[in-house]
């Protein structure tokens, strides 16, 4: 539960969440604007979160071997973050359409999986159609976004886009929102007073 001491702080930094909403917003507008250059910036992200990953992976076969416990595994995992790192600001194509297409291929199967289990789970619920759908709906996006690579291409970023323009607008809402708790004179928390004291 949020205390009122907590919720005048809060209030006190209702810019944060403006200049979060507005920066959201620009980046959805970027999205549309140029879709390559965001795609680009999610590839650049991945290899560098990849990169620090694979660091850490080192850093805890450092401590496993210090500890006498098993350390091949992490020393697997951190060379292959770092290598995936390099190769992917060495060509960035490379991981932009491994990410493509494992969407895609995740959004294929996910879509069997709901199928079936619509098939199973038919005489223990009722309206299954809809998980069915749900499944056609998936295979399909699966099969355009490899059939169609440009279009799902597009289609990925605008959603990517319409998201972050959506939440800088509910960000931005929720700004004014704290301002004009401090406008109106949030409650404070009044002195601790004792009591009535003689003379």
């Amino acid at each position: 539960m949020i205390t009122s001491l907590a919720a005048n702080a809060l209030a006190r930094n209702w810019w944060m969440f403006l200049v979060r909403g507005l920066v959201a917003i620009l980046f959805g507008v970027i999205a549309f604007l140029w879709p390559g250059a965001t795609f680009v910036a999610i590839g650049i992200l991945f290899g560098a979160y990849a990169l620090v990953d694979g660091i850490f992976a080192i850093i805890a076969t450092v401590r496993a071997v210090g500890a006498g416990q098993r350390w091949w595994p992490f020393l697997v995992e951190g060379i292959i973050g770092i290598l995936i790192a390099a190769i992917t600001f060495y060509d960035i194509r490379i991981t932009l359409l491994a990410i493509y297409f494992t969407i895609a291929a995740w959004a294929f199967l996910t879509g069997i999986f709901e199928i079936v289990a619509a098939i199973q789970l038919r005489k223990q619920i009722t309206n299954e159609i809809w998980l069915i759908i749900g499944g056609i709906a998936s295979i399909t996006f699966g099969v355009l976004m490899v059939w169609f690579p440009l279009a799902g291409f597009l289609a990925l970023i605008w959603l990517i886009a319409a998201y972050a323009i959506v939440f800088g607008l509910i960000m931005i809402a929720f700004a004014f929102r704290l301002r004009g708790h401090v406008a109106s004179g949030p409650m404070t928390p009044g002195p601790i007073t004792s009591g009535p004291t003689t003379t």
